[in-house]
């Protein structure tokens, strides 16, 4: 009876040491992002508390053969020595495709062993478990030999079971990862080319108008072509500053560094140079938060090109209303308009201007007769954090 009481408390209390090493093995593996790392350390504490003498892991590819193979207890210069990893063709192989753990009392004897390489230390008792992601078997976790001889019981399997679970979450995880960061790529390209057409792509048309009749009056008017010219260079200058300002994300500098009203006037100024069309600004005096201004201000910016473009208007004026729940801007033009009902011009810009108002927890509202020209309405509140929160 002592002896079974001393054996019970010698299994409680090796029972106990592999909770607290699986705990802190767990806290450890949840603080590494590195997914590399994370499994590295998977093998290494698996290998420590089964008290097996090798460790490793893989990971198989969409084909079964194995793609990334970690391992713990061999050392660097004797993994050079054996060359190339396992492809999972043998016993490696089978517990991925059975999905099933392996117990072997030795592992040479077995007949899905497919051997060992040359300089491959001998591997005899063995435990292999298969790794999980979302219910399918992607790879497998194995010890071989145990330190102090035997071979491995059911409670080191419970055990590496466990281990390969955490190693299936942190792949999963990831992946994941990688598929969030792919997204936010996919989310740059499109932010990057609404900024591009909504700024650059813009000024860099309005360069072309300036342009188109410098040829005649070279002969002409050489002093206005000229200034003209010298007009295009600085809008280029200030166009290839865009592209990099885009590109970090941080809007166009005069917007950066102006004010609402400054910004409106200079790009009023730009598109009366470039085009002829006279254009107002009423009522710009009021203060916004900088990201709602820079919004804001490649809206208007992508507004008045398409009445440059399509209204053949005289004039364009630029409203600025405060309201009650934010402010309003009106950019409106005497040209021909178009009928209710029909498609707009230019529906890549009015994409993007609804997209940028939405962006911002309002709304685009485009009204149009024929005869009587076109208003563009961007209504948003001042108040990005409360409106969102609404919707």
């Amino acid at each position: 009876m002592p002896s079974q009481r001393t054996d019970w408390k010698a299994r409680a209390r090796r029972a106990e040491s592999h909770l607290a090493a699986l705990d802190g093995a767990v806290r450890g593996i949840a603080g590494v992002i590195d997914l590399d790392r994370v499994l590295q350390l998977i093998v290494d504490r698996v290998r420590d508390l089964a008290g097996a003498r090798y460790a490793a892991l893989g990971i198989a590819g969409p084909d079964g053969r194995l793609t990334e193979f970690l391992t713990s207890g061999i050392s660097a210069e004797r993994r050079a020595q054996i060359g190339a990893p396992p492809e999972g063709r043998g016993l490696l192989g089978l517990i991925i495709r059975e999905d099933r753990s392996v117990r072997l009392t030795d592992l040479v004897a077995d007949p899905s062993s497919s051997g060992f390489p040359p300089h491959h230390p001998p591997m005899h008792a063995f435990l292999g478990v298969p790794v999980h992601v979302r219910g399918r078997s992607v790879g497998n976790l194995y010890l071989a030999n145990k330190r102090r001889g035997g071979t491995f019981t059911a409670d080191d399997q419970r055990l590496v079971e466990q281990f390969a679970l955490h190693a299936g979450l942190a792949i999963e995880t990831a992946r994941l990862h990688a598929r969030e960061a792919r997204l936010a790529v996919i989310e740059e390209r499109d932010r990057i080319g609404r900024d591009l057409h909504d700024g650059v792509i813009q000024r860099l048309y309005a360069v072309t108008l300036q342009l188109e009749d410098v040829p005649e009056l070279v002969d002409e008017a050489p002093t206005e072509a000229q200034a003209r010219v010298d007009r295009a260079i600085d809008a280029i200058q200030a166009a290839i500053g865009d592209i990099r300002d885009f590109i970090y994300g941080l809007g166009s500098e005069a917007a950066v560094n102006g004010e609402f009203g400054g910004d409106l006037e200079m790009l009023a100024d730009e598109v009366e140079l470039s085009s002829g069309i006279e254009v107002r600004v009423v009522g710009s005096d009021i203060r916004l938060p900088d990201g709602t201004r820079l919004e804001l201000l490649a809206i208007v910016r992508e507004a008045l090109s398409n009445v440059v473009r399509h209204a053949q208007a005289m004039t364009a004026t630029v409203t600025v209303r405060k309201t009650e729940r934010g402010a309003t801007i009106t950019v409106a033009d005497d040209g021909r308009g178009f009928a209710p009902g029909r498609a707009a011009p230019d529906h890549h810009g009015l994409a993007n201007m609804r997209s940028r108002a939405l962006d911002l927890g309002g709304r685009l509202e485009v009204r149009s007769t024929p005869g009587e020209g076109t208003r563009i309405i961007a209504s948003v509140p001042l108040d990005r954090g409360a409106e969102k929160g609404a919707r």
